[in-house]
């Protein structure tokens, strides 16, 4: 049975879909069965996986009105092995439809528990706001991975999906939990980055990763192809930290 996983944070430009797309391929290139799900409306994971928002037959947008099934949704990451539930600028008028439906938020949950058998891993890229696509996220998950860059206004932004996370948890998802904290874009050379990292292991301990994800120049390069960076230069800084982080997950839901 799949464990399901949100990669989410509320605030922007953190590394969610990079953190998504390279997680995928590094569980994929440690013999795991992964789904990638792009819950958001720029499809950057789609794209960044290979396959071109702008051709597709269905995507998430369909899968969550009802339209079509996760399997008939479902694309192949080539480059990065591992199955891409596609998303395009379709899904933002997701938001507005299903206002109307009944148990809403659970959607995604229920459209899950037909292929979760099928994958040791489920991702979701969750888009950088609590909206009802993120919420859809949540409830449909057993955990929560934070990427994270080490600044401070990355730590108000935490404390904020914290609360978010615990309102999901006592409410809708009582199996939902952070999973942990992921440093990404790290700069060892800079001492404020230094400083926010020892913070967070203050704070939260051992639910910050080991694995940080070095700043590095090929894992930004790779979405332009359409491959995963871990795929892209497999012998970069990046690549290299996400494998490692991959397996840090594999290891780390044994003891969930």
């Amino acid at each position: 049975m799949a464990k399901i996983f949100c990669i989410a944070n509320q605030k922007g430009g953190v590394g969610k879909t990079t953190t998504a797309i390279n997680l995928a391929a590094g569980l994929a290139a440690l013999e795991q069965r992964v789904l990638l799900v792009d819950l958001d409306p720029q499809g950057n994971a789609t794209m960044g996986s290979g396959v071109d928002k702008h051709q597709l037959n269905n995507s998430i947008y369909q899968v969550l009105i009802g339209h079509c099934s996760i399997n008939d949704a479902k694309c192949t990451s080539e480059s990065g092995g591992y199955d891409v539930i596609p998303a395009n600028r379709n899904l933002a008028g997701a938001e507005i439809e299903l206002v109307d439906f009944e148990h809403r938020e659970s959607i995604l949950s229920k459209a899950l528990r037909l292929v979760e058998s099928d994958y040791d891993f489920i991702l979701i890229d969750c888009p950088p706001a609590l909206s009802l696509l993120t919420l859809n996220g949540l409830c449909a998950a057993n955990g929560v991975i934070v990427p994270m860059q080490c600044e401070y206004f990355a730590l108000e932004g935490l404390s904020d999906l914290v609360n978010s996370i615990k309102q999901v948890h006592a409410n809708l998802n009582p199996d939902l939990k952070v999973i942990g904290l992921l440093r990404v874009m790290f700069d060892p050379r800079t001492a404020l980055q230094q400083q926010v990292s020892e913070q967070l292991i203050q704070h939260f301990g051992d639910k910050v990763f080991k694995t940080i994800i070095p700043r590095n120049v090929r894992l930004a390069e790779a979405p332009s192809y359409g491959v995963p960076g871990v795929v892209y230069d497999k012998s970069s800084r990046g690549a290299k930290a996400y494998v490692e982080f991959g397996a840090e997950m594999i290891e780390r839901i044994k003891t969930l």
